[in-house]
Order: C-alpha cells, then structure tokens, then sequence
C-alpha cells in the first residue's frame, strides 16, 4: 500500500508541475538574434573527408538552399567518388593544405577525418577565419580539445560538434523534466553502447608489407600519426580501434551517449576517473598485452563535484556490450534504454532514462510518462544540427546559438577523454627484475581540469597532449 501512495504521490507531483510552469518560458538567445538571411545568400562550404560520414555531413548542410559545395578534400579517391560525382562542379583535393590555400572564397569547412586529424585541420580553417563543422568526438586528445575551444574565440568563427543529437527534442524535454523537479537532484549517471563494433584487443598486424592502393594517399592519411607502413583492413573503419589515429569506443559514441546528461545536469570537468578493463587471454594465465589497440570493453567511472545547488555525482560509462543493474522500478520485460546503447538518470526522487542521441527519454516506472505535463520552456531546433550551424555562420560570430558548439563541445570532449587516460594508463609497465609492474592499474586518477593535469600519477600525462608526427 505505501509502494502505490508513492507513485500517486509523484505523479501528482508530475502534473501540478506541469501546471506550474505554465507560466514562464526559457528562451534561448538565438531565438532573439537576426533572422535568416535571404536564400540568394551563398555560404560556399568546404568538406575535408568526403566519403561515408563526411558525404552525409555534406549532404545535411546542403538541405539549406544557402549552401553551395565548393571544395572537396579526401586522401582516398575511392572514398570520395560519390561526392566528386554528385557535386561536379567542387574543385578536388587531397591535400586540405591545398585545398585551403588556394580556395580563399570559401566561408565554412565540415571535418569528417579519422580523430587524429580533427585538430590539426580545423585550427588550420580557423586561422583563415573559416567556420568549422567537426565530426566527434572533437579531437583525439584533451589538450586539442581545450586548443580549440581557445581557437573559436580568437578567430571568431562559428563551431558545431557533429553529436546531431545535441540538437534534438529529447535532450531538451529532459533538461526541461530535470529543471522542473520531477527526479530531484541527480546523484549517479550510467550511460553504455554496444561499441566497438570493430576489431579491438588485438595485436597490430605482423603480416608481411602489403600494397598500398593507388588511390590512397598513405602518407596523408596518416598525417600526425606515428610512420608505419600500410596494412589492409584499417582504412577505412577499423582505425577506431588503434589509440595513434582513434579514440575506441568511448570517443566515437560518448558524445552522443553522455551528452544528455552533460547538459541535463550542467557537469562541468571531472575530479578523478578509474576504469576496470576487459582482457583478451592468449594462453593459459596469459593475459595478452597491446597497448597499441584500444581494449575490448571497459567500465570508466568519472567523479563529477558539486555544482551550485547540485550534488557530486558518479558517472559510468559501460561499453563493450556491457550494461548497468537494471532499474527496480523498470518492468523485466521492458526495455533499458533503446537496447545496445543508453543513458539511465537516478534522482534523489526519482529516475529516468533516454537511448543514443537522447531520443525516446522516459521517467521510470514507464506508467509516469502517462501523467508528464511539463511545457516546453526550451525552444526546439526544427532546422536541425547541420543547417542551425549553416544559419548561425551566415549570421556571423555570436550572433546565433549552435546546440554544440565548441564551448559546449570542448569540456564535454575533455572530460569524455579523461576515460581514455584512465584506459591507457592500464598498459603503462614497468620492469621489476624478471617481472612487469603495472603501477596505473587499479588506482584512481585525479584530475586537475584547469591545469589538464593528472596529479598523482605523473605517466598517465603522456596522453594528455602527443606528440605529431615530424612534418606535422
């Protein structure tokens, strides 16, 4: 009997808050800003990486009738065929050096290459005082993060991180639920995917050289990375799983998986992080070592302090197929999330939960979402992430508000990348006679955020900014 007075209790609750809040609206600046420019209007818009995920990136931002594609740039001509056929009239380059010294009209530049390359060529647009498009997560390390976000302002150019879920409803229908009360104060965040979906926990490739194909630049492509020759099967996916050009799991779905809850909850950078990792065995007690690759799946553990009215809070993040401890108040048969990927709230009064992108947010018990009457005090983005960023970089610096630009961008990447430190910090040996010593295993790492220094483990500095290839 006290079990349903509870949950009469807070569904009474839901509906006078929804009521309540009639009265007031939040409105977002950009809604206050200049209004569209005239269709006739052309923003001449550049793509470095063209193929897979940059074709549809451009393709997104041509669905403003502003939006003329001027330039493509990819070190795989096989990968940019599609986009070389389908806009004809785009000059070609491989080299985005190239491309941005000689193609001066351009005024905004999407970045869809492998991580390791997302800093280096967006500072390069920047500095010509182009706006930029960069696909997540922002950049592959904590220090380019925090380069880049520095760079936004002193170029003044208009930013967007490609995690498109920043800009859709149910982010903001949470913050809304959140604001208004309906589970209290957050004290512990789980948030997890089905990722990698790609080879990782291995050794690197011992096979003998193989042939470059004539299409690829190779030494393009690899760019900032340390030289290696060319081995089938990393271009053009499975680099994700290989910490010199990727981020693993974490960096390629943590910014769309932790970001509802980044913003919901207005975290800022972490305190201290810890991570537990899956091993692949090679032997009978012979637990594999490649510190080259990214691991099989991890568990991250991020401490978040307190923030004004807020408490500290917890945040794990799960992958690997690895899930958290299902909800009490979640039916078994209902399902957490939207299955492989998701992000569960707990409050001091209640919970809720969301799936990647922050689509299809629900309280828990699921019966609540039947009584939910909360108004909408955050203006939507029916335009969308691609062509927000196209209207807000016509309509200069400042002047309109993008869902994810770099000053939301770049804490949530850096503190998504404290994780990977955590991660790598887990293959840092040390010889101790016949034996290895593993002292970044099983500690936590604290974290000085302003200083983007780890405090008491000086090694797992290292990853906080490499070093580029000589030449780059």
């Amino acid at each position: 009997m006290k079990e349903k007075t509870e949950k009469n209790s807070r569904r009474d609750f839901i509906k006078t808050m929804g009521i309540a809040g009639a009265g007031f609206t939040i409105v977002p600046r950009h809604v206050l800003g200049k209004g569209f420019r005239a269709p006739s209007d052309t923003f001449y818009l550049a793509g470095i990486g063209v193929g897979g995920k940059g074709y549809s990136d451009l393709a997104e931002c041509a669905k403003s009738p502003a939006v003329k594609i001027v330039a493509l740039c990819d070190v795989d001509d096989r990968r940019a065929e599609r986009a070389v056929k389908d806009w004809s009239d785009a000059n070609y380059y491989k080299d985005y050096r190239e491309m941005l010294e000689k193609e001066n009209n351009i005024d905004g530049v999407t970045i869809s290459s492998p991580d390791h390359m997302h800093a280096i060529q967006s500072l390069a647009a920047m500095e010509r005082g182009k706006h930029v498009y960069v696909q997540k997560p922002l950049t592959h390390d904590i220090a380019e993060a925090r380069e880049m976000t520095e760079a936004a302002h002193k170029y003044k150019v208009v930013t967007q991180m490609g995690n498109q879920g920043a800009s859709g409803d149910g982010v903001r229908k949470m913050q809304e639920w959140y604001q208004a009360g309906l589970i209290g104060d957050a004290t512990e965040v789980w948030c997890w995917t089905d990722r990698p979906v790609w080879p990782q926990g291995i050794q690197w490739p011992a096979e003998k050289k193989a042939k470059v194909p004539k299409e690829l630049d190779w030494d393009l492509w690899l760019g900032t990375a340390p030289y290696k020759e060319y081995v089938d099967n990393l271009v053009p996916f499975n680099w994700r799983g290989w910490w010199d050009y990727g981020t693993g799991a974490l960096g390629d779905m943590a910014c769309h998986i932790i970001e509802p809850a980044f913003k919901t909850l207005k975290l800022g950078y972490p305190t201290g992080v810890e991570a537990s990792v899956g091993s692949v065995y090679v032997g009978e007690f012979r637990r594999g070592y490649f510190p080259e690759s990214c691991p099989p799946s991890s568990h991250i553990t991020l401490d978040f302090p307190a923030r004004e009215d807020q408490p500290e809070l917890k945040l794990h993040w799960m992958d690997g197929g690895i899930q958290p401890p299902r909800p009490e108040e979640l039916g078994a048969n209902e399902q957490m999330g939207d299955g492989g990927n998701g992000v569960i709230i707990k409050g001091t009064r209640g919970t809720m939960m969301c799936g990647t992108y922050g689509i299809n947010p629900r309280l828990i018990p699921l019966e609540l979402n039947e009584a939910v009457n909360v108004p909408e005090t955050i203006a939507r983005v029916p335009e969308g992430h691609y062509v927000q960023w196209v209207n807000a970089a016509m309509a200069g610096y400042k002047q309109k508000e993008c869902s994810s630009d770099f000053d939301i961008a770049g804490p949530l990447t850096e503190s998504i990348l404290m994780g990977n430190l955590a991660l790598r910090s887990f293959d840092i040996r040390k010889k101790n006679g016949n034996n290895w010593e593993y002292p970044g295993r099983y500690i936590k790492l604290l974290w000085d955020g302003d200083n983007m220094k780890v405090t008491n483990f000086d090694e797992a500095n290292q990853y906080v900014r490499r070093d580029y290839r000589t030449g780059w």
